[in-house]
Formats: C-alpha cells, structure tokens, sequence
C-alpha cells in the first residue's frame, strides 16, 4: 500500500492525470482527475462524504450484499463492511509549497481569483480544505488585489484505508470500489452507486457515488424544488439541475470528483424519494439543457427573489451575463413610482412594501425581518473584532441594481470591516438574502427587513412555482428568468466546461 501511495504521489501523478503539480513542487497531494462528464449518457462522480479518516466507517447494504475490491481485485462480498484509517510513514517525506489566497465566500468567487492568477501566468487550482480557498506555486505573485499567504507542508505519512476481515484487518490498495446490487444504506436514504473510496488533496478521504446524471436529478429535483411543484416549475428545475451539474462538473475536480451533495453544489439526497411527478418531468426534459450562444449558461437559481430579480454581479464577482439581468417578478411590470436600478433606501423600502402582484408571495421568507445585537456581530468578525471595536454599527455602503447590498460596513470605534456580495450572507448567517433595509432598534441593536431567501439571481423557486400553478409552461417560465436562453438537446452543445 504504501509503495503504490508513494509512486502515485511521488511518481505517476507527477507525469499524468494529476493536478496541480509540475517537475519542480507539488502545490498539495496530487490525486487522479475525474472523467469528463460527456457522452450520450453523462455519469456524474458526487460526493456524499468528504473530509473522512478520522472516524470508522461502517457501510451498509440496503438489500443484496455488498460487493469490496481494490486494485488487486475482488475481496468479497457482505452485508456490513467496517472500515478505519491509519497513518502510515512514507518511505520518504513529501513537501508541499503553495501560494495561498482566500478563504473565500463561495466557489464563484474563488474561481474568479484563480481565472484572475491563470492569467498571470500560474497554474491556479480551486481548493476547499473547509473553506474554498485558491492555491498556486510559491513563486508565482498574486494577483494585486489579492492578498496572500505561504504554506509549506512536510507530508511523512499518509493515511491508509483498512478493512475489517474474518482474518483481521486488511489494508487496501487504490482505488476502492463498492458495488451494491440492492443499494447502500447512507444518512437515511438508500443510494445505488456503484461507490469508490478515495484519497483527497488534503490527506482526507471521500465516500463517492458514481451516479448517471438522469439518476442523479431525481436526488435534486425534489430536494431543491418540493416534489409536490407544479409540473412546470418541475420541468424548469429538472432543466436547470442538469445544466448547472454539466456546467460546474469542475467544482471538485482538485480532489478527483465532480460535484458535492450539499448546499455548496445542489441538495442531492434519496432518488428513490422522487414522487412520480418528479421522474415525469425528468422524463420530460431528458437530455435538454439552457443554452446561450451553445454552451449551457451558469443556471443559478434560488428559493425566492422577493419580487426583485438580481444580476450575478450582486452576488459573485462575475463576468457579465446578458441572461442574469435584474427585473421586477410581478405581473403588470415595475410598482407604480418606481424603477430599476434601486441605489437608494426608501426605493427598496418601497419595493418591500409594493407586494401587489409579485409572483411567489408564498414563500415563508417573502418578507422577514431580524433583530443583531452585538454579540451576533462579535461573532462574525471572529478575531478581527478586537480591530473593530464595540459598538458595531452595520452600514450600506452599496447597493446593486436591484436594490441588493452589495458592499456592507461592520462599523467600529476602532475600525471597521467590509462584507462584500456574498461574503455578508455566509458572515451574517442570520440574514436571509441581502435585499434589505436597516433600522435602528434600541440599543446596540439593528433591525433588518428584507424580502427573499438566496442569492436572487436566475429562477425563483417560490415564482416558478406560482408562475406554474398559473398555467405557464416550463419554456415561459426558462425564458421568464433567463431572457435570451434557449432549451437545446444536450448533444448539440459545445464541449462542457471542465478544468478547476
């Protein structure tokens, strides 16, 4: 084990498949990229769980036994199959050097710092250790409105998978396969697979489904949707799944798979949990993806836009994409008085109180509201607060065109600190999306009222929903939030996007 674990980190990687690495340094541990996601029956590689190693695994079957092999072959079949991890010395310490930018709120924005250094020349990889982080040689100078810092990692051990056997236990050599005939059971749903059991670019392992891509809709779809949506809004989102999987199946590619199941990627749970509606309108879209120009676009969506649509450039750093444009989400067009762009207060104050009309009022988060007091505040800052100081005053300092904070100030005596797009949800978690107005609310306490819950750009959920229980048709509803886009059967796009 430990010699094959050392070719592949010392050697093999080094001259194939492998990446982030070159002759001179390795940046982190190199691990085999996944395949393409191409063909006429695309297979995606999802992980359902990544980080592994520090706890025992135990995988169960959900019917038939399950099937074990590694690279010296089948080991055998069993209804349970225990496994742990040791740490084992390699024969010769590894070093890795890297140059180091982030972390960052969000893969968007991590990519858009990578695609910034690649364009100086590095070969820039997106990692997510815990947070996404952007990682390139030492040598390599950052992009000047980065900061950045230096690691270097002498590895002289490596963590090994071991399985439990009548004889005691056994180590395994790479890559682990798990076939199951009846399903493995996982965090309460039943998975068909098969799984592998790989290393990652951390020292960690992951649990992966290799899962076809039709199948693996049927895990998103009722997930992100409800299975109880109108047929409409069912199609859109089936459509839009597929086209974000294809479109981001470089997301993980530095750890040697495509996408995550959790909110990182898109909620993929229990397929088996897909009502009959759901498959139909999987069955219904099968293939097609949107489109524009012939590549499939960046099909963001989110749970509900509040009645305001916003462009990508609210909420990631992004290019510009003709096809995420901000709109009001209302029958009849912009509320009398107003229209966009919304830079003022009292406009998205006035656009929270003109409800009248707008599509997905339904949500639960339609409007809200939140009460932060100085400890929520503390919190976000982490260590930086000493910096700031007490009291903290939140300050807009910019809003996007559909009235979104975009720029947000964490105001001190000392000092303050600036959220930007999506770095003020994942610092302010409490805050249901960033369309929102801020009032004073007794002592060091700040009332936010808001509409909407996500991003805002690209499909709202809650409208797509109404707009099909209104009697709309999956392509009303597609071209409703992505004006210019076109549904294409997926053999007639371009290449699919690949490459971290």
């Amino acid at each position: 084990m430990l010699r094959s674990l050392t070719a592949a980190l010392a050697a093999s990687c080094l001259l194939a498949g492998c990446q982030g690495t070159d002759a001179q340094a390795l940046t982190h541990r190199p691990v085999p990229a996944p395949p393409a996601v191409d063909g006429a029956q695309p297979v995606l590689w999802v992980a359902l769980e990544d980080h592994l190693g520090k706890a025992p695994l135990q995988l169960v079957a959900a019917g038939s036994a399950l099937e074990l092999s590694d690279a010296t072959g089948t080991l055998g079949r069993a209804q349970r199959f225990s496994f742990r991890w040791r740490a084992q010395p390699l024969p010769e310490p590894m070093t890795v050097r890297r140059r180091v930018l982030g972390p960052f709120s969000s893969f968007e924005t991590a990519e858009q710092a990578a695609l910034a250094w690649r364009r100086l020349g590095a070969n820039a990889v997106v990692a997510h250790p815990g947070e996404w982080e952007v990682w390139a040689a030492p040598e390599k100078p950052a992009p000047a409105e980065y900061s950045s810092k230096l690691e270097e990692q002498v590895i002289s051990e490596v963590l090994s998978l071991q399985v439990q056997r009548p004889e005691g236990w056994r180590t395994l050599q790479a890559p682990v396969r798990i076939e199951a005939p009846g399903g493995l059971r996982w965090e309460g749903g039943v998975f068909q697979g098969p799984f592998r059991l790989q290393p990652d670019a951390y020292g960690s392992w992951t649990l992966v489904e290799q899962v076809p891509l039709e199948r693996y809709l049927q895990g998103v779809v009722p997930h992100e949707i409800g299975a109880g949506a109108p047929a409409a809004a069912l199609a859109a989102q089936a459509v839009l799944a597929r086209t974000w999987a294809l479109g981001n199946q470089h997301r993980f590619a530095l750890d040697g798979y495509h996408l995550c199941s959790d909110t990182q990627c898109q909620v993929y749970s229990d397929p088996r949990l897909a009502r009959s509606g759901v498959k139909a309108a999987i069955r219904a879209t099968q293939g097609q993806v949107l489109a524009w120009q012939g590549e499939p676009i960046h099909a963001v969506y989110h749970a509900s836009n509040g009645g305001v649509s916003a462009n990508e450039d609210e909420a990631w750093s992004l290019p510009d994409l003709p096809y995420l444009e901000p709109a009001f989400d209302r029958a009849g067009g912009a509320p009398q008085g107003l229209a966009l762009p919304l830079s003022q207060r009292q406009q998205v104050r006035a656009v929270l109180a003109a409800t009248a009309g707008v599509y997905g009022q339904n949500h639960p988060y339609f409007r809200w509201r939140r009460v932060l007091g100085q400890e929520t505040f503390a919190r976000a800052l982490g260590s930086g607060a000493a910096a700031v100081g007490s009291p903290v005053q939140p300050v807009v300092l910019e809003r996007g065109p559909s009235g979104r904070v975009v720029r947000l100030a964490l105001r001190g005596p000392l000092g303050e600190r600036v959220l930007v797009r999506d770095a003020i949800r994942r610092t302010l978690r409490r805050l249901p999306s960033t369309l929102f107005v801020i009032e004073p609310a007794g002592s060091g306490l700040w009332r936010f009222e808001g509409g909407g819950f996500g991003h805002g750009a690209g499909l709202s959920q809650a409208g797509a929903i109404d707009l099909g229980g209104r009697g709309w048709t999956v392509q009303q509803i597609l071209r409703h939030y992505y004006p210019g886009t076109e549904l294409v059967p997926l053999p007639s796009l371009g290449t699919t996007k690949g490459g971290s």
